[in-house]
């Protein structure tokens, strides 16, 4: 209820991990090259016609891991719907991951929580204390497009 319209947004740099996992060591370069093009397009459209290149080119070598990329395409080129500013910084999870790496730091040593509630309560609390830290941080580009971003939310 409170982001009608939030869209989930595969990390393209992990994205990229798993394709290099899956492909040839002699053809890592090549297509990790090819790939990166997708999110140094101007528009989705373009993006998408780069990805469709892509496809086409690997299908015949890398049927399995082009079939894996069409069944996410529609999670893949979502940061396009955000301001240009900010999409070097969302069309990866970095951010996210960051935050999730301190939860877990905190919340290893405490083995065990008595209840569901308690847990939920000890992110609640680090999720604050990590807004109150880093308040006054605007990560680049968020500066210049905050009205935009906030006319999301009405």
């Amino acid at each position: 209820r409170t982001y009608p319209k939030a869209h989930f947004q595969r990390c393209l740099v992990h994205v990229m991990r798993n394709i290099c996992a899956k492909v040839r060591v002699d053809d890592r370069e090549k297509i990790m090259n090819e790939f990166k093009q997708i999110h140094q397009q101007t528009s989705q459209k373009e993006a998408a016609a780069v990805l469709h290149k892509f496809y086409a080119k690997w299908n015949k070598a890398y049927s399995h891991v082009i079939k894996g990329l069409k069944e996410i395409e529609p999670d893949l080129l979502v940061f396009y719907n955000y301001p240009k500013q900010i999409r070097a910084s969302i069309y990866s999870t970095n951010m996210i991951e960051s935050f999730n790496n301190v939860i877990k730091r905190k919340a290893k040593p405490k083995a065990e929580f008595p209840t569901e509630q308690s847990l939920d309560a000890f992110i609640g609390i680090q999720a604050m204390s990590y807004n109150d830290r880093y308040f006054d941080r605007i990560h680049k580009g968020f500066g210049q497009v905050q009205d935009t971003l906030e006319s999301y939310f009405d």
